[in-house]
């Protein structure tokens, strides 16, 4: 068997103490950490020359600058905020735990560190870096495929919602929020935490504060907020309200971003959530890019129709499905009547507008099931998964009407402009027997549906015409 397949990610401990190391190195590789370790600060950078790891755990008694230092270090060489960092601390220092959190270090844990917490806090961090490097390699990709970037927009003050059994547990909190962050704090219970939700309108963050014997309710909370898609992507804090190192661990292997206790100062929990939002901010913006670029490839900008690059695929899926099911399924091809005749009397805006209404019309009159998709200059691509021949031939002479009937009204034009289209059509029947001799692959389909549309034309136009039906 190859072990490093097993292997959860690279983990660079730091800590001048050999024993501390070991220890660490022994914990971690237990649960199938790739372990590195340095003594040093001026170790670990060679280190990191050398194999980036996943996530890196540093003592805060270094000899030579500890983990602020190290964070000024990784910044030079472009890992700073690539690469997690947790400073291991022995002491209880308010102060020194602000410092480094305020200067970078992502989680401060102090000694004597329970194993279970430890694995858990490795486990989360390591995914939602692992989860923000998806999203930026993903936006990159988009970048050199030559997507648009996605348009600024304004962007709304962010939200975070304290969800508390006990209005009196969440109102220090959000009091304490108040001057210290910019984003807009509501209160919820825990009961309707999810529910009363404003569609479309998640909260950035919620801050959910755990008190004694609320582990259970919470959990099942946390659950239902990672498995709905409008919540999937908040960020989570819990404030632990017990000293249940184990139920703190469950929380972050269900999904909550970051963990404090309840007894820790307002200026730990506003530098813990800033950083909570300012990377969701950065998250959200690389997925809108992706999604923007996404869309760019498999839209056609004018009409908002499906284009080739989509059609095509789903026309295959659509002939496999069949295939499987023995259902029927129509493939047609519609062309605008004389069109360059519009753009050249009329310009190519009065071509656009109604080039954008005919697809309009489509799309109306077709099952939502049904593909439509403009795969020419005026030329259109329609799929009815599930029609045969008579429903098929109804559907196109329908169309065709639709189009005749009512003139297109256009920009700087007075009288409405009248057009019609023709539609070739062929239909595939797998129950009634397909022929060998015909391919069903997309290409083939869409050739038959071509060379019946240019019968429509050669028979006068506005009409459809079937080729010969593949069964």
């Amino acid at each position: 068997m190859n072990w490093t397949r097993l292997m959860h990610g690279k983990v660079l401990v730091i800590d001048p103490i050999a024993t501390n190391r070991i220890v660490l190195r022994v914990k971690l590789a237990a649960s199938h950490y790739k372990m590195t370790q340095a003594g040093s600060i001026a170790d670990a950078m060679q280190v990191l020359g050398q194999d980036v790891p996943d996530l890196i755990l540093c003592a805060t008694n270094m000899p030579d600058g500890g983990p602020l230092r190290l964070v000024q270090r990784m910044r030079k060489i472009g890992l700073a905020g690539k690469v997690p960092v947790i400073a291991l601390s022995g002491a209880e220092d308010n102060a020194e735990r602000l410092r480094l959190l305020a200067g970078g270090v992502d989680d401060v844990m102090q000694k004597p560190i329970s194993d279970v917490l430890l694995l858990a806090r490795t486990r989360s961090i390591i995914r939602a870096y692992a989860t923000a490097s998806e999203w930026t390699l993903r936006e990159g990709t988009s970048r050199a495929l030559g997507f648009g970037e996605a348009a600024a927009a304004f962007a709304p003050a962010q939200t975070v919602r304290i969800i508390a059994r006990d209005p009196n547990c969440a109102d220090p909190w959000a009091a304490a929020l108040e001057d210290r962050i910019a984003a807009n704090v509501t209160y919820a219970q825990p009961a309707t935490a999810a529910a009363d939700l404003e569609p479309g309108r998640a909260p950035d963050a919620l801050l959910l504060v755990v008190g004694s014997n609320e582990g259970p309710q919470m959990l099942q909370l946390l659950a239902t907020i990672r498995s709905q898609a409008s919540t999937r992507h908040c960020a989570i804090l819990v404030i632990l309200g017990c000293d249940d190192t184990t139920l703190g661990a469950q929380m972050l292997d269900m999904g909550a971003n970051d963990l404090m206790r309840c007894e820790r100062s307002a200026d730990e929990l506003a530098l813990r959530l800033n950083a909570l939002l300012s990377r969701k901010k950065v998250t959200d913006a690389l997925r809108d890019t992706v999604r923007s670029g996404i869309e760019a490839a498999v839209i056609d900008p004018l009409t908002g129709l499906h284009n080739r690059r989509y059609a095509m695929p789903h026309l295959a899926r659509i002939a496999e499905r069949a295939t499987q099911t023995g259902k029927p399924f129509a493939v047609m091809v519609a062309d605008m009547d004389h069109f360059k005749r519009i753009n050249d009397t009329l310009g190519h805006a009065a071509g656009d507008a109604v080039l954008v209404e005919t697809a309009h019309r489509l799309r109306e009159n077709l099952r939502a099931v049904d593909l439509v998709a403009r795969i020419g200059g005026e030329e259109f691509l329609i799929v009815l998964p599930g029609a045969g021949l008579s429903n098929a031939r109804k559907a196109a002479k329908r169309l065709c009407r639709l189009i005749q009937s009512t003139p297109f009204k256009v920009p700087d034009q007075v009288a409405r402009v009248e057009a019609t289209i023709s539609i070739g059509m062929t239909v595939v029947d797998p129950a009634r027997g397909a022929k060998a001799t015909e391919a069903q692959t997309p290409e083939a389909l869409l050739d038959r549906a071509d060379k019946a549309l240019y019968g429509a034309k050669a028979e006068g136009r506005n009409r459809v015409t079937l080729s010969r039906p593949a069964a």
